[in-house]
């Protein structure tokens, strides 16, 4: 490959070789640690189970450089097949001890090579500012886009008095609004819904090269699958209009084994047509409720949001949730512009 002698890049199945597996993830835990720190690194279970099927079940491929029998770098190549099909997600990662070597140019123009080659013309990441991954992406020639913040709410300081009046308040503005939830799987009475709230995502800010996704029922029982791959428990509030039975809006949180003191928040959405009643307020409140009844181990609740995503970003610094590490930022390249000659 001209980066070095004896070494070679190689596919591997994530499913596949549980060694591989491990060695991708320990360079994947050593550089997030290195890059933010106060913000917990995916573990284990739950990186095996996104290597497989990501977030919602794309397509991908993974990739390793690999010298004799050690691991040096790897990458992960989403292709997505029902929208964003100019596009390639990028994830890729060499050993911090291993670094500016050339090992992760020879990686980028691979992955770019295996993108041109399935029809995508851009590259997309993420990095954190100021970390070796943004140096990296800046070398490239990659544009920056919108940065996401990272909040975290400690369960045990929250003012009570507080949530008590944010409650009433939503309770007010939330007449003719009934709260349900559940655990695991959504109902199938209500998946068709929750997969058109879930496409309204794209309603807050995003890069605009980046279509919206397509969500369906299918898309929805993918993302189901890979919760259960994970071995994480998912717990889902919802909010139903009592006149129509349409469901306005949901909030879900994601709570797994190898890290029971958090919660990860998952999607948050509330449909247009019933905005402007404190739904979101209402929803977050429910499923703190329900986390201290269902998982009451977990004490502190991660999120994100861009950084212009004002209106969500209000509601969560309401409940009390503070800036936590540095932010991370979207990537994207040409393809081109980074193959082998």
């Amino acid at each position: 490959m001209g980066f070095a002698e004896g070494m070679d890049i190689e596919r591997f199945e994530a499913g596949g070789d549980a060694g591989q597996v491990r060695a991708c993830y320990e360079i994947f835990r050593a550089t997030k640690a290195a890059d933010n720190p106060d913000v917990p690194v995916m573990p284990p279970g739950v990186f095996g189970g996104w290597l497989q099927t990501g977030w919602v079940g794309d397509p991908r491929e993974t990739w390793l450089l690999a010298d004799e029998d050690d691991v040096d770098g790897w990458y992960l190549l989403e292709l997505p097949s029902r929208d964003n099909k100019h596009l390639a997600g990028l994830e890729l990662m060499v050993h911090p001890g291993r670094q500016r070597r050339g090992l992760g140019t020879a990686l980028l123009r691979h992955a770019a090579g295996r993108a041109l080659a399935d029809g995508r013309r851009l590259l997309t990441g993420y990095a954190c500012p100021g970390s070796a991954g943004e140096a990296f992406a800046q070398s490239a020639g990659a544009t920056g886009g919108l940065k996401e913040i990272y909040r975290v709410l400690d369960l045990g300081t929250v003012d009570t008095g507080r949530l008590a009046g944010l409650r009433a308040e939503a309770d007010r503005a939330a007449g003719g609004y009934s709260l349900i939830g559940w655990a695991g799987l959504a109902p199938e009475d209500y998946v068709g819904q929750i997969a058109a709230i879930s496409a309204v995502l794209y309603d807050a800010p995003h890069d605009p090269s980046v279509e919206p996704w397509a969500w369906d029922a299918t898309r929805v029982r993918d993302a189901e699958r890979r919760m259960r791959l994970q071995g994480v428990r998912a717990h889902t509030m919802a909010v139903r209009h009592d006149a129509s039975g349409e469901l306005g809006g949901f909030t879900m949180v994601e709570v797994g084994p190898e890290q029971p003191e958090w919660g990860f928040q998952a999607l948050t959405a509330v449909v247009r047509e019933h905005r402007g009643h404190r739904l979101g307020l209402l929803l977050k409140l429910a499923m703190m409720d329900r986390l201290a009844a269902a998982e009451p181990q977990v004490t502190r609740l991660l999120t994100s949001n861009s950084a212009t995503n004002k209106h969500m970003i209000a509601v969560n610094e309401a409940l009390g949730y503070r800036v936590l590490g540095h932010p991370s930022r979207s990537w994207e390249l040409a393809a081109a512009s980074v193959v082998e000659p």
